[in-house]
């Protein structure tokens, strides 16, 4: 079993560059296979989920040649499969876009429902609820979603509650319906103007993403396009917290500012300095940090995949923090993993109080999920002693090189698969 062993204390400091979006990559590729000719798509991730969600595509027949680890071409003329295989699914939630990608190019698709992280209830009655005001057929029998329509009709969609993968899925097919679409309440972080820009850049025909009211104009086809991903803020905004957390100075290269606004304010509230430039941000930890209220909410609110992050960052800061999650209710799974470093967290229904300490203590922790993952790498790197982490292959899911990434801003963290290789470690830190 592969685990991160780390020996904390040090400033992190340094530059570091961010990779493309995991989250827009992956319904990026899901559009690809919307054309009959060749997509080819740059700064693409190399993680877990990626690789997963091209197995999906191979698996239904499209053509996936990968040129190198961050560019693909991805062509979907040959699919004649139109039923995604539960092993994809289960492994990563979201295969859930060649739904849309299929009931968009052929009118037909079957997934099984899916998986990924457990951090709670995301239900995908939205999707279905937007596939069915579409004109197809949703029907959910032996734990397979199956949509079907003669043609898909374009339509006044109202989301009932602000959700990515549903305003992600049903502008796919969308895309591809006759006539007008306009999907009301919709989504508005980056990866959904994201996806409409490549699916733009294919022929589509999509207004408004990035608000809340989305207008497509239905197109018959969609052609070959080359699209470069955006920068991935989640994991630039893992790299800040990073810095705040061992009192370090990190400058985050390849970034768009803009979309890491309240992440900024937020450190800027809690002690730090931030400082903007064209395409990287530098957070600089050099005073003391104090507590904070945080509540997780739809971009352009704080994100729900940085508060693990943000709680770590507050358990070592003075006084008492609140931090509310609102979107996902099993989100404070790691509490107990970050308890065992001495950090001091209450939580009742969905708000953790978090009373800091002066510092953690390295213990061996557990990964729960993705996001809590690198949280509790981050708390390793800040505490005194060594920490290990197990279930590193949630962290992996979605970040590149992590911990070769950590390594390189000064942090003493090693990928290891034996006790041996532990022994080592402790020996050349000690």
């Amino acid at each position: 079993m592969e685990q991160y062993i780390i020996k904390g204390g040090n400033p992190l400091v340094g530059e570091v560059e961010i990779g493309g979006a995991k989250n827009a990559a992956l319904a990026i590729l899901a559009t690809a296979i919307m054309a009959d000719e060749t997509v080819t798509i740059e700064n693409l991730p190399n993680v877990r989920d990626i690789n997963v969600m091209l197995e999906a595509i191979k698996g239904i027949g499209g053509k996936v040649d990968r040129i190198d680890v961050h560019t693909v071409k991805i062509n979907g003329a040959m699919i004649r499969d139109l039923s995604v295989d539960y092993e994809y699914i289960k492994k990563i939630r979201a295969s859930y876009y060649l739904l849309g990608a299929l009931l968009g190019k052929y009118k037909k698709a079957e997934v099984a429902l899916p998986g990924g992280c457990d951090i709670g209830s995301r239900p995908i009655d939205l999707h279905l609820k937007g596939f069915r005001a579409l004109g197809a057929k949703v029907d959910i029998q032996h734990g397979l979603i199956s949509a079907e329509a003669e043609e898909l009709q374009g339509t006044h969609i109202y989301l009932d509650k602000v959700s990515v993968g549903a305003t992600i899925n049903i502008m796919m097919a969308a895309a591809m319906a006759k006539g007008k679409t306009t999907i009301e309440n919709a989504a508005k972080e980056p990866h959904v103007v994201d996806v409409a820009n490549c699916l733009n850049s294919m022929g589509a025909n999509i207004r408004g993403a990035g608000t809340d009211v989305i207008r497509i104009s239905g197109v018959e086809k969609l052609h070959k396009t080359e699209y470069s991903i955006i920068p991935d803020q989640i994991e630039a905004g893992t790299f800040m917290f990073a810095a705040a957390a061992t009192r370090g100075d990190i400058t985050v290269k390849n970034v768009i500012p803009k979309h890491l606004e309240a992440i900024s304010a937020k450190l800027v509230e809690i002690g730090c300095e931030v400082k903007e430039l064209d395409d990287a941000v530098r957070v600089v930890a050099s005073k003391p940090l104090h507590h904070t209220q945080v509540t997780t909410l739809p971009y352009p609110g704080f994100p729900t995949d940085m508060q693990p992050q943000m709680s770590v960052v507050l358990g070592i800061s003075e006084g008492t923090s609140t931090v509310t999650e609102s979107i996902f209710e099993n989100r404070f799974k790691y509490v107990d993993e970050l308890t065992r470093m001495g950090a001091s967290i209450k939580v009742e229904s969905n708000i953790a109080i978090v009373t800091g300490v002066g510092n953690y203590t390295g213990a061996q922790v557990s990964a729960p999920d993705l996001r809590a993952g690198a949280a509790l790498v981050i708390a390793g790197l800040s505490a005194e002693g060594i920490t290990i982490i197990d279930d590193i292959y949630y962290i992996e899911r979605g970040y590149e090189g992590f911990d070769e990434k950590l390594a390189q801003l000064g942090a003493q963290i090693q990928k290891v698969t034996t006790e041996k290789e532990i022994t080592k470690f402790k020996l050349k830190v000690s």
